[in-house]
C-alpha cells in the first residue's frame, strides 16, 4: 500500500509531463499529414496545417489593426518637407522656362516672362502638392494591400524555420508548460493515492 501511495504521483507527474511534452510537439509536427493505418486518421503539427489561415488572419490584422497604407503615405508625406520640395520644383521649373526662351528675346521681357511663371507657380503648386499627395494614396491604396503582402511572407516562410523562431523566442514558457504538466500531474497522484488510501 505505501509503495502505491508513492508511485501514483510519479506515474502521474511522469504522464502529466510527457502529455504536454507530446502536446508542444504537435503545434509544430508532423508538418506533412501522416496517415495512420486501419484507422483513416490523419494527424498534422497545428501551425502546419492552419498555416494560411493563421497568415490570413495575420495580415489582416496589421493591415487592419496595426499598418495601413494610410498610415505610411501619412508618414511619408509628414517626413517629407513640403516647402523645401515646393522650392526645388520652382527652381527647376525657372530654369526651365529660362532655358527655352529663345536668346534674341530681350532680357526684360524674358524676366517678365519668368516672373509671370513664378507668380503662377506660387499660386498653383501648393494645391497641386495636397492633390498629387491624396492622387498618391488613393492609387496606393488599391495598388499596394499590406495585409496580401505579409500572407504571402508568411505562406513563403519555412516551416522547419518558422517552428525555431517561436521556440527560440518562447523556450522558457514552453518548458514552464511542460513542467506544468508534471506538478498537476503529480498533484493528480497524491489525490488518487488519498483516494486509495481511504477507501
Amino acid at each position: 500500500m505505501g509503495v502505491r501511495i508513492i508511485i501514483l504521483p510519479i506515474i502521474g507527474a511522469l504522464i502529466g509531463w510527457f502529455t504536454n511534452v507530446l502536446a508542444v510537439k504537435l503545434i509544430f509536427r508532423p508538418i506533412n499529414i501522416i496517415s495512420l493505418p486501419l484507422t483513416g486518421f490523419k494527424i498534422q503539427g497545428l501551425i502546419p496545417k492552419r498555416k494560411a489561415e493563421i497568415a490570413r488572419s495575420i495580415g489582416e490584422t496589421v493591415e487592419k489593426e496595426l499598418l495601413s497604407i494610410e498610415d505610411i503615405v501619412d508618414r511619408m508625406t509628414d517626413s517629407l518637407d513640403k516647402n523645401h520640395i515646393i522650392r526645388i520644383i520652382k527652381i527647376k521649373i525657372q530654369e526651365v522656362v529660362s532655358q527655352k526662351i529663345p536668346s534674341f528675346f530681350p532680357h526684360s521681357i524674358k524676366e517678365l516672362i519668368v516672373n509671370y511663371v513664378e507668380e503662377s507657380i506660387h499660386k498653383e503648386i501648393e494645391p497641386a502638392f495636397d492633390e498629387i499627395i491624396e492622387e498618391l494614396m488613393v492609387k496606393t491604396r488599391d495598388s499596394i494591400k499590406i495585409g496580401r503582402i505579409v500572407e504571402e511572407k508568411i505562406n513563403e516562410f519555412d516551416l522547419i524555420k518558422l517552428e525555431n523562431l517561436i521556440i527560440n523566442i518562447t523556450k522558457r514558457e514552453l518548458k514552464q508548460i511542460e513542467y506544468l504538466g508534471g506538478v498537476i500531474g503529480f498533484l493528480i497522484g497524491i489525490l488518487q493515492s488519498v483516494l486509495v488510501f481511504i477507501l
